[in-house]
């Protein structure tokens, strides 16, 4: 048995405080309930305190998809909304998350809905999270609405894998090949700069660019490092700032060597993904296309959404408006355009999704494959040219001899 501490109000608003010993969290709060008061929070008494930085408040993608399983799974099996938080309450393990599902199943016993307990934490459950839950809470169909965004957040999540496991060998191999250049630099010309003082006599000019680049690295490191994270900085609040995203969206969409291609599929991937889901759970089309321009990940996908919105205002199609845009290909708009005919536009959009996260998948190995030989000739290069410039002052030595 542990020690809780509560806060509660009784029916006339008057605010009380106090502790109670009870097996766990649900226990204080049936006693709270049978003395007639309103749960305003309960806490260990003992609770340890950590050190807690904002930016490690995150939570993933197969996290939320995991609850959201775990919410449907419960409800379907005939719990109330309100003892299945309480159990994801305590068996959740991402504290953030354990913090967000103990305020939402506060505002719920207050007379909140679960959509509309969720929607005041826009950090954990983004509009579409809300969206198809307020549609299944208004459809009697909460559980399968809570699959669906299961199934949404792991296919979202599984691509996410696929391009960060494709970026891992192109990240390694470059965080070598600066690591190698960097100790060449820094350990093995300075060695040789001492024997080229007993030389004499003026450098060849590609021997003096390493010896330079030595001299900085050994007596401006702290600069160069520096700097680094200075840009490193900069580019990051440059990509969120208002003006700044919408230029990096447009340029990632024409970087060569196939990857805006696959920038382009990725967001073509998540819109038919998201607009399927929306769809299939009930939410009305113009909130379903405001939220994908919301959630779309890129700005090319929501300008796009808004003329979509003002074709389906004036009645007209999505197909149109789609079809006048860049970052849409022509198989996708005529696929729409024949969901809309048939009136299967849900399954349609769920096809799509499904051919360029294949699509995606592949892209992903031939970009791999290309890199592969690029960076072996980079590293190569690096190395070649380090090697070769502290050399050439002996070759010219020898040659003087004969």
């Amino acid at each position: 048995m542990s020690t809780y501490v509560f806060k509660a109000m009784d029916l006339a608003g008057v605010k009380a405080r106090g502790e109670i010993d009870a097996d766990s969290k649900e226990a204080v709060s049936n006693q709270l309930k049978s003395r007639g008061m309103i749960v305003l929070d309960i806490a260990d008494k003992h609770a340890s305190r950590e050190i807690e930085l904002s930016f490690m408040k995150t939570v993933k993608a197969a996290e939320l998809a995991v609850f959201s399983r775990q919410l449907a799974t419960m409800i379907s099996s005939g719990l109330s909304i309100l003892r299945a938080l309480y159990v994801l309450e305590e068996q959740t393990e991402n504290k953030f998350l354990k913090e967000t599902v103990v305020q939402v199943r506060k505002d719920v016993e207050a007379g909140l809905s679960l959509s509309g307990a969720m929607e005041a934490h826009p950090k954990v459950f983004n509009p579409l999270f809300v969206a198809m839950t307020r549609a299944g809470e208004a459809g009697g169909l909460l559980e399968g609405s809570l699959m669906q965004v299961a199934d949404q957040l792991e296919k979202e999540a599984s691509l996410r894998r696929q391009i960060r496991s494709a970026m891992i060998y192109p990240v390694l191999v470059i965080t070598f090949a600066v690591a190698v250049m960097m100790a060449l630099v820094a350990f093995l010309v300075p060695v040789f700069v001492g024997v080229f003082k007993q030389f004499g006599g003026k450098l060849p000019a590609i021997t003096q660019v390493s010896v330079d680049m030595s001299h900085a690295v050994l007596g401006y490191w702290w600069a160069m490092f520096g700097g680094a994270g200075l840009l490193a900085f900069a580019f990051i609040k440059w990509k969120k700032s208002k003006w700044g995203r919408p230029q990096w969206d447009r340029f990632r969409l024409r970087v060569p060597m196939k990857i805006g291609t696959i920038v382009q599929q990725v967001a073509v991937a998540r819109w038919s993904r998201t607009l399927s889901s929306l769809m299939s759970a009930g939410v009305p089309l113009l909130l379903a296309l405001e939220i994908v321009g919301k959630t779309g990940g890129n700005i090319a996908v929501e300008e796009a959404m808004d003329g979509v919105i003002a074709s389906v205002k004036r009645g007209g199609t999505l197909a149109e408006p789609l079809s006048k845009t860049t970052i849409f290909p022509t198989m996708v708009t005529h696929m729409v355009g024949v969901g809309e005919e048939t009136g299967a536009l849900d399954a349609m959009l769920a096809k799509v999704a499904d051919f360029y996260e294949d699509q995606v998948e592949a892209s992903v190995k031939a970009l791999t494959s290309i890199l592969e030989p690029i960076m072996i000739i980079v590293i190569g290069s690096i190395v070649g040219f380090i090697v070769i410039s502290m050399y050439m002052p002996m070759f010219t030595v020898y040659n003087h001899i004969e």
